[in-house]
């Protein structure tokens, strides 16, 4: 067993590194949990994760959460996934700050195009890392190439797509059910009401205290983080329809700037909503409320996180005995490699063009990139990052320093 120094020294990297969305989040968690230490088994990291996407909110943070917990309990889940969430948020928060003094950071997102071009090479790692792992047997394959078509071709819903899968996983496994440890339920609704109070609390405080920026504020993002099933991308659109229409506290513009911070700074893209919550607070109040509205944010998006984790956690195990619900997981697994690569190549699109529309033909819509608007300095960094990475092995960081280094030198130059 890892002592709390180990999970402090591990997690804080991987909160450190944890560029590029939840596919990149997820293998780099891959190397350092299973590959390079075997805290966990490929099994029990395998049975986590498809259990972290029927959750709603960030996957990864979740699944950084139940790690620790499986390490060290509760006080090691806690550890894992605050650390995972800090550094991003310690980032956002600075350039919220930077941008709703002095508007756009040409520079801070000049220095980022390296690091997004290297984040297109750490997932396309990660998609064939859980693939290998994931994929035994043809109607494996089947679901992952199902799901892929399904959100990539077709817009399905997530859970739509979840549940077909987890749905042809349990009726179609068989076996007999193995006897596996219970779980004392008292415990469990301890669990859900300690976690329940800190969640609701500050909720409930700033509707009554504070009914004109921070009462909305905790209640929206609260009902947000029961809603964002499948990660932030599936809730962005519901997000900035409700923001920038409903409540306007930002504007079009503002909202996609804040998603392009998101994506190039560590940690889940879910902290889009901490900036967000920022520039709501900066405008009607100064910086005083700003910091006030964007902890408040950042509280009420994560803690509902550790709250399914901790209740759900002493089950997993249990419920995989069984080979019905096992089969229904692995199937999940199956299909969140098809997701991932959707991701992936939302992803790359989005770094090596400028301009990304859609095309349709019927019910099929897909993204179409418009071929002149292809960005030849993300594109050869790419390059660069894949030689460095996949021939040269050069470990993570080096390689991300050296692409940022590149591009804000070359962006200084101009």
């Amino acid at each position: 067993m890892p002592s709390m120094t180990d999970l402090f020294r591990v997690f804080g990297r991987i909160g450190l590194l944890s560029f590029g969305g939840p596919a990149a989040q997820i293998a780099l968690m891959h190397k350092e949990l299973v590959e390079d230490r075997s805290w966990l088994t490929e099994d029990q990291y395998l049975r986590a994760l498809s259990f972290c996407m029927l959750l709603p909110g960030p996957e990864a943070m979740q699944l950084a959460t139940y790690a620790g917990w499986r390490l060290r309990g509760v006080p090691g889940g806690i550890l894992a996934g605050a650390l995972f969430v800090l550094p991003g948020a310690a980032v956002v928060m600075a350039l919220a700050w930077i941008y709703a003094l002095f508007g756009g950071v040409p520079l801070v997102e000049a220095l980022f195009v390296g690091i997004k071009a290297a984040v297109v090479i750490i997932v396309l790692q990660a998609l064939l890392k859980v693939a290998k792992k994931a994929l035994h047997g043809i109607d494996r394959w089947v679901i992952a190439g199902l799901a892929f078509a399904g959100i990539f071709a077709l817009n399905a819903p997530f859970p739509v797509i979840i549940a077909a899968a987890g749905c042809w996983g349990y009726f179609t496994a068989k076996g007999e059910a193995v006897d596996s440890a219970t779980v004392a339920t008292p415990n469990t609704l301890r669990t859900i009401a300690i976690w329940g109070a800190l969640w609701l609390i500050p909720v409930a405080l700033a509707s009554a205290f504070a009914p004109v920026l921070l009462g909305p504020v905790a209640q929206f993002f609260s009902i947000l983080a029961v809603v964002t099933f499948g990660g932030a991308y599936a809730v962005l659109a519901y997000m900035t329809q409700t923001v920038v229409d409903s409540y306007g506290w930002l504007t079009t513009a503002q909202m996609i700037d804040a998603l392009g911070l998101a994506e190039t700074t560590p940690g889940p893209l879910i902290l889009v909503t901490e900036f967000v919550g920022f520039l709501a607070g900066f405008a009607q109040g100064g910086a005083a409320l700003a910091f006030a509205a964007a902890l408040l944010t950042l509280w009420v998006t994560f803690i509902p996180c550790f709250l399914w984790i901790f209740a759900a956690a002493p089950y997993i195990e249990r419920l995989a005995a069984h080979p019905r619900i096992g089969g229904a997981l692995q199937a999940v697994t199956a299909a969140v490699v098809g997701v991932i690569l959707n991701l992936s190549i939302w992803f790359a699109l989005h770094v090596f063009f400028t301009d990304v529309g859609r095309a349709t033909l019927g019910p099929i819509e897909i993204l179409a990139p418009v071929v002149s608007s292809v960005a030849i300095l993300p594109v050869a960094l790419a390059v660069l990052a894949g030689a460095l990475l996949l021939v040269f092995r050069w470990p993570l960081l080096r390689v991300l320093a050296v692409m940022a280094g590149i591009s804000a030198g070359i962006s200084l130059i101009g």
